[in-house]
């Protein structure tokens, strides 16, 4: 992915080669400008490779694909709307009928607690609350495919505990069912207890420096993060980050 800016051309990303399975969740680290969010709006169709392709489910994407749900880092809800309007929202912008996905509106919001707020406005929740909104809206439509950029980077640490822990709930973590996740993060002790794999990525232009694999038994608690094994990896995550650069 090589932007055109008025100094000159600026390459994102150069000769990535990357497969996701069907299920996993893989998560994406690297240095802040490195293309990881870009990488993540190819994915989707929102843009477009300079050379090279992307292909989801087999199939090459050419332009917005409907089977993806997104979460970015702000919830980016709606202000005027109710939680529960801002969960239907998914729908409405898909050119469906709201009122058909109001059951799984109610489902989402009980699964992740907000079952309670669905008639609040977002400024009555908290941050962790309204990202738990968004990932509600994100879900509504059942996307086999959930990108999600940096969701938690701007929660405190108690929280953004708390939703990692909601997410692989959320993901289906011990189902056969599980949904495919890319997940961009900075941080690495998150990225060791979400993914199955973890991509380290250089500086720009981003290229794949080392992908990590993750051997942390299922399913994760707060105590995985108190092992040795989870020591050791995020260790060999930050090791591989200090030679990419």
């Amino acid at each position: 992915m090589t932007y055109r800016a008025e100094s000159g051309p600026v390459e994102a990303l150069r000769d990535i080669t990357l497969t996701v399975g069907r299920g996993e969740l893989v998560a994406l680290v690297g240095p802040s400008g490195c293309g990881k969010s870009t990488l993540l709006r190819m994915i989707a169709g929102l843009r477009a490779a300079t050379t090279g392709t992307v292909a989801v489910d087999g199939r090459r994407v050419t332009r917005p694909i409907p089977a993806v749900g997104m979460v970015f880092q702000a919830p980016v809800l709606l202000k005027w709307r109710s939680i529960f309007d801002n969960v239907l929202l998914a729908a409405e912008l898909s050119g469906l009928a709201p009122a058909a996905h109001r059951r799984r509106a109610d489902e989402l919001l009980r699964l992740v607690g907000l079952a309670d707020f669905g008639d609040k406005r977002p400024r009555e929740l908290s941050g962790g609350m309204q990202q738990r909104a968004s990932l509600c809206r994100a879900l509504l439509l059942d996307p086999p495919l959930l990108l999600m950029d940096e969701p938690f980077g701007a929660l405190d640490a108690m929280t953004r505990d708390e939703l990692n822990l909601e997410l692989l709930r959320v993901w289906g973590e011990g189902s056969r069912e599980r949904k495919t996740i890319v997940f961009v993060t900075h941080s690495i002790a998150e990225a060791a207890f979400l993914a199955d794999r973890v991509v380290v990525m250089t500086p720009r232009p981003g290229r794949v420096a080392r992908i990590v694999d993750v051997p942390l038994p299922r399913p994760r608690t707060v105590l995985t993060r108190a092992a040795p094994e989870f020591g050791a990896l995020t260790l060999a995550i930050h090791e591989a980050l200090t030679a990419a650069r």
